[in-house]
C-alpha cells in the first residue's frame, strides 16, 4: 500500500454536510430528505498519527483515535484506493444532533468518504478523479434527453411541473414559456441556466454510485446516505449489484421543521421493537402511502397529510418514544404532517411556507406538550455533501 510515494497536499479540505431525514413516514429505509442543518469537517494530511478536534455535538468521540467515524470513512476510502497517508487531522465542527434520527452517521460518513477522495485527488494519485459536484453528487448527473438534471439550476425547483401544454405554476425561470412542452419534456428554448434540466428522477453518475455503495457499506442502509450525497428527495433501495438511489426535486415552499426532544435514542434500540413479519393488509396500505407522498413531496403538497401515514414502523416504536407519539398526535390533528425523523426521537413536520398550519404553527404545538422541544425552522438542503479546498 503506498504512502510515502505520494506527494500529498499540504492544503486542508473541508466537506459541508447535511442533516437528513429517513423514512418520512411510510417510506422505510427507502426515502431520505435532506435538511438545512450541517456538520463541517476540515481534513488534511500531517507527518505521522492522528489529531482530532470535535466542537458541538460529539464532542467526546475527539478522543475516539481510530473508532471515529469520519477517520474510519477515510481510511476505508484510502483503502479502496491503495494508498494511506502517514498522518491525518482533522477538526470537527457537528451542528447535527447525534442519536436522534437526523443521519449524523451518514453524515461523518459521507464527509470522511468525501475527504480522502479529495485529498488523494490532490495527491495527483493516479485514477483519482477530483472531486466536483457532478462527480460528488449521486442525482447530479443529466438524465436522457427529455429527463432532469438533479442539480437544475433554475430559480424555482417546481418548475416546468404543471400539466402537459400549460405553464408550472409559480415559475420563476426567466424564459416565461418555459415548461410548455409535452408532459416529461423540456420546452424549447427553455433559458433556464442548466441544459440539463428536465423532469424526471435523476440518477447517480458511476462514481456517485460507488460512493453511496461504500457509505452503504460503513452504515447498513443506504436512505441517508443518498440523500446526504445528493441533496434534496431521494428514493433508496438495494440491487443485486448494491445500494442504488434516484434523485427529486422536491417541490417549492417545502419548509421542514425540525423538533429535537432532550434526550436522544440509539438507532438499534428503535430498531429492535419492530416486528420480523407484518400484516399483509398494512403493507398494502403503507405501499399506497409512499406512493402518494412521492406525489404530495414533488407536485402536490396538499397530500402531505394523507401520504405521510405509516403502518410499517411507527406504530410499533410508539411505546419507546411516548413524548415523540404525543406530539405527532398533536401535530397531524391540527393538521400538519408530521413524522418520526428517521428511527426517532426527533419529529419532523413537513409543512409549506405561507400555509396555516405552516411552519409557524409547530413551535406553539411543541410548547404546549409539555415536553421540552427545541424546535428548528429549516430549509430544505437541495445541494448535498459539499468540498472545498483551502488554503494551506
Amino acid at each position: 500500500m503506498k504512502t510515502s510515494s505520494l506527494r500529498w497536499p499540504a492544503r486542508p479540505v473541508a466537506v459541508r454536510v447535511p442533516a437528513t431525514s429517513a423514512n418520512l413516514g411510510p417510506g422505510f429505509d427507502a426515502l431520505g430528505l435532506a435538511l438545512g442543518l450541517h456538520d463541517v469537517v476540515e481534513a488534511r494530511i500531517i507527518a505521522r498519527g492522528l489529531s482530532i478536534e470535535v466542537s458541538g455535538a460529539g464532542q467526546d468521540a475527539a478522543a475516539a483515535g481510530e473508532a471515529h467515524l469520519v477517520i474510519r470513512a477515510m481510511r476505508t476510502a484510502f483503502a479502496e484506493l491503495g494508498c494511506q497517508p502517514p498522518g491525518i487531522g482533522l477538526r470537527c465542527v457537528n451542528a447535527i444532533p447525534q442519536g436522534y434520527g437526523l443521519g449524523s452517521s451518514a453524515a461523518a460518513i459521507v464527509a470522511g468518504l468525501l475527504a480522502a477522495r479529495a485529498l488523494a485527488a490532490d495527491s495527483g494519485e493516479t485514477g483519482v478523479q477530483p472531486v466536483s459536484p457532478a462527480w460528488a453528487r449521486p442525482g447530479a448527473a443529466p438524465g436522457p434527453a427529455g429527463s432532469p438534471s438533479a442539480g437544475h439550476a433554475c430559480a424555482d425547483p417546481g418548475a416546468g411541473r404543471g400539466p402537459a401544454g400549460s405553464p408550472p405554476a409559480g415559475h420563476a425561470c426567466a424564459d416565461p414559456g418555459a415548461g410548455r412542452g409535452p408532459a416529461g419534456s423540456p420546452s424549447a428554448g427553455h433559458a433556464c441556466a442548466d441544459p440539463g434540466a428536465g423532469r424526471g428522477p435523476g440518477v447517480p453518475t458511476a462514481a456517485g454510485r460507488a460512493l453511496l455503495r461504500l457509505a452503504t457499506r460503513l452504515e447498513g442502509h443506504p436512505d441517508n446516505a443518498a440523500a446526504c450525497l445528493a441533496g434534496g428527495l431521494t428514493i433508496a433501495w438495494m440491487s443485486a449489484s448494491g445500494a442504488e438511489s434516484a434523485s427529486l426535486v422536491p417541490v417549492a415552499g417545502l419548509a421542514p421543521v425540525l423538533c429535537v426532544p432532550e434526550n436522544p435514542l440509539p438507532t438499534a434500540q428503535a430498531r429492535q421493537v419492530l416486528p420480523a413479519v407484518v400484516p399483509h393488509a398494512d403493507a398494502a396500505a403503507n405501499s399506497a402511502r409512499a406512493a402518494l407522498l412521492i406525489a404530495a413531496l414533488t407536485g402536490d403538497p396538499g397530500l402531505l397529510l394523507a401520504g405521510t401515514e405509516d403502518f410499517l414502523h411507527q406504530p410499533y416504536r410508539a411505546a419507546a418514544m411516548p413524548a415523540t407519539t404525543d406530539l405527532i398526535r398533536r401535530l397531524r390533528a391540527a393538521g400538519i404532517a408530521a413524522v418520526v425523523s428517521g428511527a426517532g426521537p426527533a419529529v419532523l413536520a413537513l409543512t409549506m411556507a405561507g400555509n396555516d398550519p405552516g411552519p409557524q404553527t409547530v413551535q406553539p404545538i411543541a410548547d404546549a406538550a409539555g415536553a421540552a422541544w427545541q424546535v428548528l425552522a429549516l430549509d430544505v438542503d437541495r445541494q448535498g455533501a459539499a468540498v472545498e479546498t483551502r488554503p494551506g
